[in-house]
């Protein structure tokens, strides 16, 4: 009976199997996604990489916060020209909103929106007694709260500590918008209550008027919940 030679068959084989694998491998290669690469901008996390053969960068809320979603979206033939384009996107943006702010004759300076007061309730790290100060305004509506209620509603002992805790705040808020006082506000002893809001009429030597809250805090506030 004649013998069949195997072994060249046997190497054919193996070969064979090799490129087979070498192309699943490649095949896999081709389906994973592109490395994320993380970055910053103002405010802002950039995110950006390959996504479906397409460069693409996003601005995200910056972390630690508990905010979620894109803030603005940027694509490029390459993807530095897409974060580039992407700034320039979030630069606009931000000329925007700042053009479209109300004066306030109360305070002297402009009002961020709705918008911006949202996005910086939600990321900054306020603690609970001022987010419960900031919440029992926004349902106070134009009649405003005075310094012994507001206390009272984030279970402060005195009034002097529930200004001081809304002052900064205000603070906070201004730092993330970017804000700036006028010159009398900067020299108050509760200057950041001034991002937040104005006093109400004085009714007396002793009665400094209710914390009023500006209108768009309050919507801002009601909507984050």
């Amino acid at each position: 009976m004649a013998r069949f030679n195997t072994e060249g068959r046997t190497a054919t084989g193996r070969d064979l199997f090799k490129d087979k694998k070498r192309k699943k491998v490649a095949e896999r290669l081709s389906e994973t996604p592109a490395a994320v690469r993380l970055g910053e901008h103002g405010r802002y996390q950039i995110k950006s990489g390959l996504l479906s053969g397409e460069y693409v960068a996003r601005a995200f809320p910056k972390p630690p916060t508990n905010a979620r979603g894109v803030i603005a979206e940027a694509t490029g033939a390459t993807e530095e020209a897409a974060i580039a384009a992407l700034h320039d996107v979030i630069e606009a943006r931000e000329i925007r909103r700042t053009d479209d702010r109300r004066a306030e004759p109360t305070t002297g300076f402009a009002i961020p929106s709705t918008e911006e007061f949202f996005e910086a309730v939600a990321q900054i790290a306020l603690s609970r007694p001022q987010r419960a100060m900031l919440a029992a305004l926004a349902l106070a509506d134009d009649d405003g709260l005075s310094e012994r209620r507001l206390a009272s509603a984030a279970g402060y002992k005195s009034n002097a500590s529930a200004n001081r805790a809304l002052a900064s705040a205000g603070l906070l808020i201004a730092s993330y918008l970017s804000l700036e006082a006028t010159p009398d506000a900067a020299t108050s002893e509760h200057n950041g209550t001034k991002f937040l809001g104005y006093r109400g009429k004085q009714r007396n030597d002793e009665d400094p008027g209710n914390w009023i809250l500006h209108t768009e805090l309050r919507e801002a506030i009601r909507t984050a919940g």
